[in-house]
């Protein structure tokens, strides 16, 4: 499997010729720092400031914090204190990953994950936070079955503890669909093989990141209660 590097552009502006402005910061392992194409503007982070801008109608400023390979507990000790605390209108985490490949319990997920949102408040006291839909490690074709059916199926326990945990803080979402290539491709009627959605078996492909960005924006814009959140 070939070691691929984080995509560059840390930062970018998608513009909507408006007026108003949304400052989006996203926070993360491999698949928020773009593993799988040479820019963030063409990974998760760009592709859904440009969704979120046409959906909205506004300008989406937009800044990436990820690192690949960190767990929830290395995210909040070694990237939130280097983040700057300026105006933020929302939050979207993408983790999981690392920490099912860690083997991490659910109960010390359970508490990586609180003291990371805790971290977060230091900072962005009342910014909405949206977590993200758990990588879909059943799909991976790089893995055996054997891999993805323990590893999978964690990954999949830590997603319902998440749900769990979000319920206790406020303005903290997290949008559990579940990622499956066949849905993309029944919902998309897109002609291509379920494995042209990973880059190297494992990380998103730039069609990937597109259509899962797209359908995260879809999920926001529905929200009204992010969207209160944000004042939009």
């Amino acid at each position: 499997m070939p070691r691929l590097p984080e995509a560059k552009g840390k930062q970018g502006i998608s513009s909507n010729a408006s007026d108003s402005t949304l400052n989006l910061l996203t926070i993360g392992e491999s698949t928020i720092a773009g593993v799988g194409v040479k820019t963030n503007e063409e990974g998760f982070t760009g592709t859904l400031a440009t969704e979120l801008a046409a959906a909205l109608k506004m300008n989406i400023n937009w800044n990436v914090h990820a690192k690949s390979g960190y767990t929830a507990k290395r995210i909040a000790e070694k990237i939130i204190g280097t983040i700057p605390k300026k105006p933020t209108d929302l939050i979207v985490i993408g983790i999981g990953g690392n920490d099912a490949f860690e083997l991490t319990s659910p109960k010390k997920w359970n508490k990586d994950v609180r003291a990371l949102i805790k971290s977060i408040r230091l900072k962005f006291a009342t910014t909405p936070i949206l977590f993200i839909n758990m990588p879909p490690i059943k799909e991976f074709p790089a893995f055996t079955y054997l891999i993805k059916f323990t590893i999978g199926n964690l990954v999949d326990i830590l997603g319902e503890e998440l749900k769990k945990i979000v319920v206790d803080f406020e303005n903290v979402y997290y949008y559990s669909r579940v990622i499956r290539s066949t849905y993309f491709i029944d919902l998309y009627k897109l002609n291509i093989s379920p494995t042209d959605f990973f880059s190297d078996g494992v990380h998103p492909s730039k069609i990937t990141y597109q259509i899962w960005a797209k359908d995260v924006s879809n999920y926001i814009v529905a929200c009204s209660e992010i969207k209160n959140d944000m004042n939009i």
